[in-house]
């Protein structure tokens, strides 16, 4: 790179980032606490804790375009801004939630670009994509995920149970196993593990340098992860809900839970694995020196 035209990463520009994107957090801080107090009491939104961490791995694993940013001010930053705060505006005046809180984000995406320039988000949109799972789903938007893919967790479910042997009743989303009733809604909450698996998926996907096709492959299959974890979970959770206290089982559920997050990343490196098995092209070329 060009010394005469390279733009250091000075502690000026990092302080004046940090108070811009935090005004901007400052402008639309009803909305803000709002997705933080539905996150902390949803376990639907329970996605929202984990976009941190996917950020900063993103960013993490591309930190070798850090030293070629050209950083500068661009007015791509401001109109986010004024679009952002418009949407937002609009969503609280007219009770669209996922307008009020995207709004929000965008504002904050906007101080983030009119400080760090066009080059920067070109360069790290993965990890500035990734915030839109800050946004808390609709409940009815929500509900027309969710019901058909209980409904089809309950019956793979079902399934699996007849082909070890094991006799399992089924009524509509309802497991029925040594005379305890389990809803597949309780017991594994889809919609839950649809968000925060999409979101696993998406990091493996970004994080490695994979071709796009892979990547697109990876996304398209999320929700068939989703469904296999549900799967792999809901197998010993009904057993457990079957055979052991009452307390017991609900610790076995909320634990093994969050322990499907292991799962699908295993999941997502399996399918890597085949593809490379199968000698067909996964990751990007590198690009040749001079």
């Amino acid at each position: 790179m060009d010394p005469s035209i390279e733009q250091p990463w000075t502690v000026r520009r990092l302080i004046g980032c940090a108070a811009l994107v935090l005004a901007g957090v400052l402008v639309c801080l009803d909305a803000w606490v709002d997705i933080y107090n539905i996150a902390r009491r949803d376990e639907e939104a329970s996605q929202v804790w984990l976009v941190p961490v996917v950020v900063g791995w993103l960013i993490w694993t591309r930190r070798q375009h850090l030293r070629d940013v050209q950083l500068g001010s661009h007015l791509m930053g401001p109109a986010l801004i004024a679009i952002g705060w418009a949407v937002s505006w609009f969503g609280y005046h007219n009770a669209i939630q996922s307008f009020w809180h995207g709004g929000a984000v965008m504002v904050a995406v906007g101080c983030l670009a009119t400080v760090m320039g066009r080059d920067f988000v070109a360069r790290f949109w993965p990890a500035l994509a990734v915030l839109v799972f800050l946004v808390p789903v609709p409940a009815m938007a929500r509900q027309q995920v969710a019901i058909p893919l209980q409904t089809a967790t309950a019956s793979v479910t079902q399934f699996v149970f007849e082909l070890i042997g094991v006799e399992v009743y089924r009524s509509g989303n309802v497991l029925q196993y040594n005379g305890m009733d389990v809803a597949v809604a309780e017991a594994c909450n889809g919609m839950r593990m649809v968000f925060v698996l999409i979101l696993v998926c998406y990091a493996v996907a970004f994080a490695s340098p994979l071709r796009a096709y892979v990547r697109v492959l990876i996304l398209v299959l999320s929700p068939l992860c989703a469904i296999v974890c549900n799967v792999v979970r809901l197998v010993p959770t009904v057993w457990v809900y079957g055979r052991a206290p009452q307390p017991l089982a609900d610790s076995f559920h909320e634990l093994s839970g969050w322990a499907m997050i292991f799962v699908a990343f295993l999941l997502v490196m399996g399918v890597l694995r085949l593809l490379q098995w199968t000698q067909l092209p996964v990751m990007q070329p590198q690009a040749r020196t001079a």
